[in-house]
């Protein structure tokens, strides 16, 4: 036992006590702001510019499609406490950092998680949870803007922004998911539960999504898109 967490020998796990959660989600939230700020400073540097009125339009053209895709599972599959693998939803995300940068894209990202939270079916165990399920996880998918610009920035920004989101789900699923799992999965990867869960319906997305925005057509016609977003 310590300050910021107890271990349950019984049960071999450990749960955190308030002042580790909190400890913990100053450090993201401080982590995400830092984030932000560099991202801030690194874009204003090199354009010198504001976030504009087309940005702010492409941006909730985005929106508006990856909350509407969500909904729509690509496949007939849906985990029982959220999660499924959808149209290239984190994609659309993912996809505004890249053209704007991650200060656009992590702003976006931010807003897509509030829409996720307030308009989908949003379980609700404590403050630090919905975090991690929704604002954290979600916002996490604009990281993608570090990698404007870049050489296979596009493909990395998305991989990274989509392993981070799956990072945050696996914090809330060992700190307040683990007495949700089923009874048959298998003990000897009840450990490993929070991250099966988790990375089981995001990695398959991801999968699919990189091999399709890089097929030669589709990755034209996402070069033409650019042209057109940017101006």
């Amino acid at each position: 036992m310590s300050y910021f967490f107890n271990y349950y020998a019984e049960d071999g796990y450990y749960e955190m006590t308030k002042p580790g959660l909190v400890v913990m989600a100053l450090l993201i939230v401080v982590a995400m702001l830092l984030t932000i700020f560099v991202a801030d400073r690194k874009q204003r540097t090199e354009t010198g510019k504001k976030i504009s009125p087309r940005q702010l339009a492409f941006c909730g053209v985005s929106l508006a499609l990856a909350f509407v895709i969500s909904s729509v599972p690509f496949l007939k599959f849906h985990m029982p406490y959220g999660g499924s693998v959808t149209l290239f939803t984190m994609f659309m995300i993912c996809y505004t950092g890249y053209l704007y940068g991650a200060r656009v894209g992590l702003l976006t990202a931010f807003a897509y998680s509030m829409l996720q939270f307030w308009g989908g079916t949003s379980y609700i165990l404590s403050p630090f949870q919905v975090c991690c399920d929704y604002l954290f996880a979600f916002t996490a998918l604009g990281i993608a803007g570090l990698w404007m610009g870049k050489k296979n920035g596009m493909t990395i920004g998305y991989i990274v922004g989509c392993l981070l989101r799956g990072l945050f789900h696996t914090i809330g699923g060992y700190l307040y998911w683990m007495d949700y799992m089923p009874e048959n999965f298998p003990a000897n990867l009840a450990k490993l539960y929070p991250v099966i869960y988790n990375y089981s319906y995001i990695l398959v997305e991801m999968v699919l999504t990189v091999i399709v925005i890089n097929l030669p057509p589709v990755k034209k016609a996402l070069g033409q898109i650019a042209k057109t977003a940017k101006g």
